[in-house]
C-alpha cells in the first residue's frame, strides 16, 4: 500500500484518481479547498480547506500529515479562464498562474521533507503549454501558465534526481469536466486510468518526461 496525495481533489479528474486509487487499496490523501459528496462517500483521508497558492494553507497540509511519507504526490489542482485576444482579463492570467504554475511548484517545495528516494511526483499540465504544438492561438492565461509549470517540472526532475526522486508532467487528454465545460473527448474516468498508467511507467531514467495520458510523449 502506498501514501498517494491528490490536490484538487473535489471533484474531476482528480475525484476519478482518489476513486481509482481507492479501489487499489492505496491510503490516498484527498486535499482540496473545499469537500463534495461525491468525494466523502469514496472514505479516503479528506483534507479541505488548503489553497495551494497559500502558505498558511500549506503549512496546515503540513501539520495534518504528521510523520507521513508520501510516496506519490500528485499536483492536479488547476484552473482555466478564457482570454481572448482584445479582451483579456489579465486578473485572471495571474490567478491562472499562481494556481497551475506557482502551485505545483509551492506543494512540492513544501513537502519535500515528506518524500524519499523512490518518491515520485507527477504535475497534471496541459499540452496546451507546448510552444511547437500551438497551432491555434488564444487561452493566453492557461496555455503560459502551463508553459510555466513545464518548465517548473523540468527544473524539479534535474534537482530531484539525485534524491532519487523521478517527476512526470502529464496531460490528462481533453476531458469532460466541469472546467472545460462538460467538454471533450474522453471522460474522468478515462484519463485518470491513464495518468495512472503513466505514474506506474515513470522512474529516474525517463524522469522530467511530458507525456499524454495515452502514453504519447508530448513535444515542448
Amino acid at each position: 500500500m502506498k501514501n498517494i496525495l491528490v490536490t484538487g481533489a473535489n471533484r474531476g479528474i482528480g475525484l476519478a484518481l482518489c476513486r481509482q486509487l481507492k479501489a487499489q487499496c492505496q491510503n490516498v490523501f484527498a486535499v482540496c479547498r473545499s469537500s463534495s459528496p461525491e468525494l466523502e462517500q469514496l472514505g479516503v483521508q479528506t483534507i479541505s480547506g488548503i489553497d495551494v497558492t497559500d502558505d498558511d494553507s500549506l503549512a496546515k497540509l503540513n501539520q495534518q500529515l504528521g510523520d507521513t511519507d508520501i510516496d506519490i504526490l500528485i499536483n492536479n489542482a488547476g484552473i482555466l479562464a478564457n482570454n481572448v485576444l482584445g479582451e483579456i482579463d489579465y486578473q485572471s492570467v495571474m490567478q491562472q498562474f499562481a494556481v497551475n504554475a506557482i502551485g505545483p511548484l509551492k506543494v512540492t517545495e513544501s513537502l519535500l521533507s515528506f518524500l524519499h528516494p523512490g518518491s515520485k511526483v507527477l504535475i497534471v499540465t496541459s499540452r496546451m503549454g507546448s510552444m511547437s504544438d500551438n497551432d491555434s492561438g488564444g487561452q493566453y492565461g492557461y496555455r503560459m501558465s502551463k508553459a510555466a509549470v513545464n518548465m517548473a517540472g523540468t527544473s524539479l526532475a534535474v534537482d530531484l534526481k539525485p534524491k532519487g526522486i523521478a517527476v512526470g508532467l502529464l496531460h490528462p487528454g481533453y476531458v469532460k469536466t466541469d472546467m472545460t465545460g462538460k467538454q471533450g473527448f474522453v471522460d474522468t474516468t478515462h484519463s485518470a486510468k491513464g495518468l495512472l498508467a503513466r505514474i506506474e511507467e515513470l522512474n529516474l531514467d525517463n524522469t522530467g518526461a511530458f507525456w499524454h495520458a495515452d502514453g504519447e510523449q508530448l513535444p515542448w
